[in-house]
């Protein structure tokens, strides 16, 4: 997991790999930490190398999209698998993270 600021200011936290119990946490300090540091106007987490979400991985997005809120910081998901869509889609998250009905028009959208 990497954390970069673009030239509009906003943060960018990419993700690789596995979201679940044994690496949420470094995911929630990510998001939450980077949030309350930096402040920035947007935030978004790049999903693009995630293999594998479970719902451990999605609570751990979901804090980070309500401390985002809290701050007055947009959240936005960018690029995620077919199988994490799939996971949001099925837990009926993937409209409150700004996601369309299939990955080709999220990573379209973003």
């Amino acid at each position: 997991m990497t954390t970069r600021r673009r030239a509009d200011g906003g943060i960018v936290v990419d993700v690789r790999g596995t979201l679940d119990a044994a690496t949420v946490d470094a995911l929630r300090e990510a998001l939450v930490g980077t949030l309350q540091r930096e402040r920035p106007a947007t935030m978004t987490v790049d999903l693009t190398f995630v293999t594998f979400m479970d719902s451990m991985g999605i609570g751990a997005l979901v804090t980070g999209y309500n401390t985002a809120r809290e701050l007055g910081t947009r959240f936005e998901l960018r690029n995620p698998s077919e199988f994490v869509h799939r996971q949001l889609r099925v837990t009926g998250l993937a409209a409150m993270f700004g996601l369309s009905g299939s990955t080709t028009e999220s990573r379209t959208r973003t």
